[in-house]
């Protein structure tokens, strides 16, 4: 049985609501789409100005109205809410207190119908409304996040990470009891609203699926707060208090806001694009908003510390790297940092110029030794970064025309476009019908996906740990 010291009744929750909205309504005002500077707005329109929100396909507008129609059907003003899809690839969400609602792209391909989102908006609305931020006395990390949001696009590597790190920090530690304080708060905005509330369970199921398959493949697993211990489908009290709304069901389930799956057809899916991505000659980061272009017809590879593109004939010919180093702690032009910072003493000659409007320098190195013909280095200012490349040519190479390319591969370093993050995330979510004997073990050649495809592509349909297709339904692959 659900107990009082554990659950409030509905009269205490409905109290506690109008508190809380009373509060909102007195700290947050949105005028033509901007906020004032409280830290979950903050984080929102830096989100906003970074390009880090998702909406390919309106996903932003659809969670949006999936949460508009959860709290107009409790009765609550959705003015007082924003909701939005970050583009980030972990399998998270959270929630500010003073209203904003985060959903990262890469939980979406684990869920399978929008009563599953509904559920998981309806489980952050409930965060919010029951106070748990404060509760739980993790404001010290929302105060943080603006500076954490500041390091976005400038640099920083490994930003993705430290989203998932940041956001798991604000949101894991809620315990067992606020968890299902929100999990109760989403059953009954999913009745309310026309929803099945059985999809909380199977939302939970989703996630829970995925932290067991991330143990089983690297024993790192990524969990989404809200998670218990064992399969949600065994618990007890989850399954009580589910029940506990069945009854406030309408006669008719509502009608979907949009198609959940044909949505979810062409979704961009993981993180490659974050780490690093090579279409033919042109270098992509997705995290560090960064682009380079090598010379026509160079094989690139990205290796763990650096970029490398070599000429066809290979480092006889010619050969480029480039590498991100943090920028130094006090001013110094490109040329004063080869000389003061890398203590280089053995540059012959060089030349400062301007690359995109920013800072740089080129700079030939004396040849002592090896078979060189010529060794250069150039510097690059971008952001709180610098972009160090490092070329030679060898024997069986044009030392001029190793300058020419040396010069276009850096001027080709530029800021990430919209249309250069769209190529970068090259993996994407394709629904196709299943047809007899098709399996996931089939269906994984086809896959881009480059690690443990057929155990990934039952995660995101929901057979994990060892189901198949079912002939008639709808599966996702990854392309």
């Amino acid at each position: 049985m659900i107990t009082a010291c554990r659950f409030r009744h509905s009269s205490a929750r409905a109290f506690a609501r109008s508190v809380f909205l009373s509060a909102l309504t007195a700290s947050f005002v949105i005028c033509a789409g901007a906020a004032h500077a409280d830290p979950g707005t903050k984080t929102y329109l830096e989100l906003k100005e970074k390009g880090l929100i998702y909406n390919e396909n309106g996903w932003t507008d659809y969670v949006e109205a999936i949460g508009h129609r959860l709290l107009e059907a409790d009765g609550i003003n959705p003015d007082k809410f924003i909701f939005i899809v970050q583009d980030d690839p972990g399998v998270n969400a959270f929630a500010m207190p003073d209203g904003l609602i985060v959903v990262f792209r890469g939980l979406l391909p684990y869920l399978r119908s929008e009563d599953e989102l509904a559920g998981v908006i309806g489980h952050e609305i409930g965060h919010i409304l029951g106070r748990h931020v404060g509760r739980n006395r993790r404001n010290v990390f929302l105060t943080n996040l603006g500076g954490f949001l500041g390091s976005i696009a400038t640099g920083t590597s490994a930003v993705w990470d430290m989203t998932n790190a940041v956001a798991s920090t604000i949101i894991s530690g809620y315990g067992r009891e606020y968890e299902l304080e929100a999990d109760e708060y989403g059953a009954e905005f999913l009745a309310k609203a026309g929803y099945a509330p059985y999809a909380m369970i199977d939302a939970i199921q989703a996630l829970k699926d995925h932290e067991l398959y991330q143990k089983e493949l690297s024993n790192r697993p990524i969990v989404y707060h809200g998670l218990f211990a064992t399969h949600p489908r065994n618990d007890k009290r989850l399954h009580e208090l589910v029940q506990q709304v069945q009854g406030r069901i309408p006669a008719t389930l509502a009608e979907p806001v949009d198609d959940f799956w044909a949505k979810m057809d062409g979704m961009a899916f993981g993180d490659e694009a974050a780490t690093g991505l090579i279409r033919d000659q042109t270098y992509y980061h997705g995290a560090l908003r960064i682009v380079v272009e090598f010379p026509e017809g160079w094989s690139v590879i990205n290796t763990a510390s650096e970029v490398v593109g070599r000429a066809p004939g290979g480092s006889q010919d010619a050969v480029i790297g480039m590498q991100r180093q943090n920028a130094p702690a006090t001013p110094q032009s490109p040329e004063d940092y080869v000389k003061e910072t890398l203590k280089r003493d053995d540059v012959a000659s060089g030349e400062a110029l301007t690359i995109n409007d920013r800072a740089a320098y080129i700079g030939e190195i004396e040849v002592k030794a090896g078979n060189a013909q010529r060794k250069t280095i150039g510097i690059l200012y971008y952001g709180d970064a610098v972009y160090v490349f490092r070329g030679e040519v060898g024997p069986g190479g044009d030392p001029e025309t190793f300058d020419e390319h040396f010069r276009s591969t850096m001027e080709a370093f530029r800021p990430m476009s919209a249309e250069d993050l769209a190529q970068a995330k090259s993996q994407r979510i394709q629904v196709i019908p299943v047809e007899p004997g098709m399996t996931y073990r089939q269906l994984a050649q086809r896959s881009s996906i480059k690690r443990a495809g057929e155990e990934t592509l039952r995660v995101i349909n929901g057979h994990h740990p060892n189901g198949e297709p079912r002939p008639g339904d709808y599966v996702k692959i990854v392309n």
